[in-house]
């Protein structure tokens, strides 16, 4: 059959994202840091200090989607030691499916998530929108720094260790549980075990703010990111384009939990390429390494080294066992096969 000519679900790839990153408006030397593959937001100069500014959108999940949206937003601005302070949110719901109690539903989980992570929600647009078989949100989220704290995923440089906060698939993990629920009952899974991956929304949580906090405040930090759709393998492809460098991870150090590994399993998905927020990715010199990972423990934080930041021209590695490959690449999201 001839290859179709349509773009997969997901993401688009590195290379088209390359292409059309060559719009990029008018001209502003206030741009700090605009669109660039690997950066989790835009950084403009605002004087004494930076706004930092991210857009998101939520469309696998449906439900909680408010909370999903205030944290991936909120968690790409952490990733630049920015605090996240205000919210704009665009709210895209189905027509002959939208009552009046989805539409307070949705705003009411965004306002509880706006009020746990001090956010003030500032404004944005909702309607019932033609064609649409599920509500999609796109938050746009602003937040500001001290020029002296800015953190870009650029940053990582030759040398420096890799660790992996919390684990991969954590949110996938969540999506999976409320979306295939009766099916996994279905199949022998306990109601237990169903619940807590569901609950993995909350612990061990989508949210890194805290994470990256406790990083930027214990060590010298040259990057961070969050890698999301695509997983953490994108998200290290991500983060060596940002920075020029290459990568080498050893597979057998990520942390994954129990019920991810599970369900990736379970429905065929690589955990490596399954979205994955709630996952934190930091690039910092090795001498610091003890010093993050003393704060990490005493935080009660899983996190682990799971590899180094090598020259560009050694590529982009991962060893499984006494086996080095590419590291492989997910165009199109693990999650996407359930959907």
């Amino acid at each position: 059959m001839p290859e179709s000519p349509y773009l997969p679900v997901g993401k688009l790839n590195l290379e088209l994202m390359a292409q059309l990153l060559r719009f990029q408006g008018w001209p502003d030397d206030r741009v700090v840091l605009g669109p660039k593959i690997g950066e989790d937001a835009a950084v403009i100069d605002f004087g004494d200090r930076y706004l930092v500014a991210k857009t998101d959108p939520i469309t696998f999940a449906t439900e909680e989607i408010g909370w999903y949206l205030v944290q991936v937003n909120a968690n790409d601005l952490a990733t630049t030691g920015a605090m996240p302070r205000w919210l704009l949110v665009t709210l895209l719901l189905p027509e002959n499916k939208t009552t009046p109690e989805l539409a307070d539903h949705i705003l009411a989980q965004i306002d509880a998530a706006c009020q746990e992570l001090h956010i003030a929600l500032v404004g944005g647009h909702t309607e019932v929108t033609y064609g649409l078989d599920r509500p999609i949100a796109v938050g746009h989220m602003l937040g500001e720094v001290a020029k002296n704290k800015l953190i870009s995923t650029s940053g990582a440089r030759v040398g420096d260790d890799l660790v992996l906060v919390k684990g991969i698939a954590i949110e996938g993990t969540s999506i999976i549980a409320r979306e295939k629920s009766q099916e996994l009952q279905q199949r022998g899974y306990t109601p237990d075990m169903i619940q807590r991956a569901q609950n993995y929304l909350y612990h061990p949580g989508i949210s890194i703010v805290r994470e990256a906090k406790i990083a930027v405040e214990s060590a010298i930090i040259h990057a961070m990111h969050d890698p999301t759709e695509g997983g953490v393998a994108t998200g290290l492809h991500e983060l060596a384009e940002a920075a020029q460098v290459g990568v080498w991870v050893d597979e057998e150090a990520i942390p994954i939990w129990p019920e991810s590994a599970m369900l990736c399993q379970a429905f065929g998905l690589n955990p490596l390429g399954t979205i994955a927020s709630g996952a934190l990715l930091i690039a910092l010199p090795p001498q610091q390494t003890p010093v993050l990972l003393s704060a990490y423990e005493k935080a009660q934080v899983i996190c682990a080294v799971i590899g180094r930041v090598t020259p560009a021209e050694e590529g982009r590695k991962l060893k499984s066992g006494a086996v080095v490959t590419d590291l492989p690449r997910f165009d199109q999201d693990e999650i996407t096969k359930l959907f």
